[in-house]
């Protein structure tokens, strides 16, 4: 890693090591905006990421998603339309941290923006997708140090946050890949149906989830909507499901200290062992194994809702 940086990245460095001094997830004074930080590289690790803005200031972030490889660093950053589990591997050292900053998009809040640069018609309409990894410029770079120097302060961070946090989606919105984002966000299309499906099942993977019924909602024949929902997330609606209920149960047991059982339970798994064994298949440890080592070796803050 080069120890040449401009000055906005160094400002924004210096925010993020006072914003985020331990490592692991720290919840920051906005309910959709969160910081991370990792002292050293972490390999290959399954993640859950929910619809996001993800601006890495410091170190590198490699993003595995079936063949396709997203890199997320201080050129780039990283925008999900959708939830999406895949892997990442995280390259930082004590000396360099990973530092970045995750915003989590509200399809509500970001309806009437979508509108409007619609309607304005100077920016080109795109095919929807799921993840894109994009180039970092300078008036998001700005908008990001000023988020960041705002949360330094809590009258700050609730006066004049919330607009910084609509700038910054704004100028993803309109940016490089804009179009494809807005396409996906605005849920038009077979696109549309297989996001909305997402949604239910993320809403509901504690119940019974067939596929046949999923299909049936999103006005797709089953083989359809198995090869429209693999074009968006690079797995089947079964792995899917299975995946989504993996990750929330590992996020109950290390965020609220219920035993594996209670877990598997809670998200819909009747058998303990086979929930063991799908979780060790998933994770490469078992859930013992898995919330023993999180403990030691991150301090997490209770409003982590997804693995990143």
């Amino acid at each position: 890693m080069s120890n040449v940086r401009n000055p906005a990245a160094t400002r924004m460095v210096r925010l993020l090591e006072r914003l985020a001094p331990n490592e692991g997830y720290t919840q920051s004074a906005l309910d959709s905006v969160r910081l991370m930080r990792s002292d050293r590289p972490l390999g290959r690790t399954p993640v859950l990421y929910e619809p996001s803005i993800v601006i890495v200031c410091q170190g590198r972030k490699l993003g595995f998603l079936g063949n396709d490889v997203h890199v997320y660093d201080a050129q780039h950053y990283l925008v999900l339309s959708v939830p999406l589990p895949f892997s990442t591997e995280t390259q930082a050292s004590a000396e360099e941290p990973m530092l970045a900053v995750s915003i989590r998009l509200d399809l509500i809040e970001l309806s009437d923006l979508i509108t409007q640069i619609g309607a304005a018609g100077n920016h080109p309409d795109a095919p929807p997708t799921g993840i894109v990894s994009t180039r970092l410029d300078g008036n998001l770079a700005g908008a990001t140090i000023r988020l960041l120097e705002a949360l330094t302060a809590p009258l700050d961070a609730q006066v004049l946050g919330p607009g910084i946090v609509r700038e910054i989606c704004y100028r993803v919105l309109t940016g490089e890949q804009g179009g494809a984002m807005r396409a996906a966000l605005a849920h038009h299309g077979r696109f549309g149906r297989v996001a909305r499906a997402l949604k239910r099942i993320h809403t509901e993977y504690a119940t019974p989830l067939n596929v046949a019924r999923l299909a049936e909602e999103a006005g797709m024949s089953v083989p359809a909507f198995h090869a429209n929902f693999r074009t968006v997330t690079q797995t089947s609606p079964i792995q899917y499901i299975k995946s989504t209920r993996l990750h929330q149960a590992r996020l109950m047991m290390i965020r609220d200290g219920v035993t594996a059982a209670a877990a598997a339970g809670r998200v819909g798994y009747e058998s303990a062992s086979q929930f063991s064994r799908e979780f060790k298949r998933l994770f490469g440890r078992t859930p013992v194994e898995e919330v023993r080592d999180m403990h030691e070796s991150f301090t997490l803050s209770p409003a982590v809702r997804f693995g990143t």
